[in-house]
């Protein structure tokens, strides 16, 4: 896999879920989450449905890739971040692709239904990742699909699971503490219909996203770049296995670990809201006039008001008020200095 993250987040321009025919649909406007709604005319309101653990939000521009075969949990076990030889039907997880120096090239959810192995993944990824896969098959017995045209992914904040349906809790066990918690559906996109009409309420993207950053859960190719390692955006324990056999990445892993001295950190941004603005993605954040960091997401909570994800260095002062261009930020600690 040699594209980056943001080369590969492109979007599917020409993809447009059935979804938004419900009423009152406003689709997301440009970039990899085209397709699916921003909002359904209460961006507010919605979150605090999703609060309330009701309703659900469309994700079905996410890849769907199914790995089937008698070896396909060892051969992922080798090839991933994630200790997977021994993954359990039903039990969800999360994994990463690393590039030989550690960088994150792949993030995935990951779960087994006895049979087949499902990998959901960020829009517009699926394609490098099944060509990456099917690279590295050789001799194993394994077979590589990519199902992103018939399964759709759906994400319900309750955690009652669907009869007929796999599904998986988000976060998955083991996970990282701030993660959203949800429950992450898929579903054949001929029974859509089916699902909504006993799924409740929808919510736009716009309100999920306000929910992922207040829970501080990092989006693969929004906070993340082509240089970033699972230790600055907190996915050591929730995505890396400390204590498994050799993969690709693993010494940079092993290495940052025992120094514990990642490049950059996470940090979850309280934005000054008097100015009106909202940083785009990849707004330079500063401090003292200094570029030390890149904005990821923001949006606004409907009780934090306006919030963003992004990547600081590490010897940004924890305590120091934040700059991107008018708008100043407070800091809160993600990953710990």
């Amino acid at each position: 896999m040699s594209e980056t993250a943001a080369e590969a987040l492109v979007g599917r321009s020409d993809y447009r879920s059935p979804i938004l025919a419900l009423p009152g649909a406003v689709p997301v406007p440009e970039g990899p989450d085209m397709g699916v709604a921003l909002h359904y005319g209460d961006p507010l309101r919605e979150q605090r449905r999703l609060v309330a653990g009701e309703g659900f939000v469309d994700l079905s521009h996410r890849g769907v890739l199914r790995v089937s075969g008698p070896e396909r949990l060892s051969w992922l076990h080798s090839l991933t971040s994630q200790h997977l030889s021994q993954l359990e039907p039903g039990v969800g997880t999360e994994a990463l692709v690393l590039s030989p120096h550690g960088h994150v090239e792949a993030h995935m959810r990951v779960l087994d239904d006895g049979t087949s192995t499902w990998l959901t993944l960020e829009p517009g990824t699926a394609a490098g990742l099944r060509a990456y896969l099917e690279s590295m098959r050789f001799w194993a017995q394994v077979e590589v699909a990519d199902l992103s045209d018939e399964v759709a992914v759906l994400w319900q904040p309750r955690p009652s699971p669907q009869p007929g349906l796999l599904s998986w809790v988000c976060p998955p066990r083991g996970g990282s503490a701030g993660a959203l918690a949800g429950r992450e559906l898929l579903v054949p996109r001929d029974r859509l219909e089916a699902v909504l009409s006993r799924a409740g309420q929808p919510a736009g993207l716009w309100a999920m996203e306000a929910l992922r950053l207040a829970a501080a859960s990092p989006r693969f190719g929004f906070e993340t770049d082509h240089r970033t390692i699972p230790h600055e955006v907190g996915w050591i324990g929730a995505a890396v296995h400390l204590d498994k056999g050799c993969y690709r990445g693993q010494e940079t892993v092993a290495r940052v670990h025992n120094l514990g001295r990642p490049p950059r950190r996470l940090v979850l941004l309280h934005l000054d809201g008097s100015t009106g603005e909202l940083p785009g993605h990849a707004a330079v954040i500063e401090h003292e006039g200094r570029p030390v960091g890149v904005l990821g997401t923001a949006v606004h909570h409907f009780e934090l008001g306006p919030i963003g994800l992004g990547l600081v260095r590490r010897s940004v002062p924890t305590e120091a008020t934040l700059h991107l261009g008018r708008v100043s930020a407070a800091q809160e600690v993600v990953v710990p200095a």
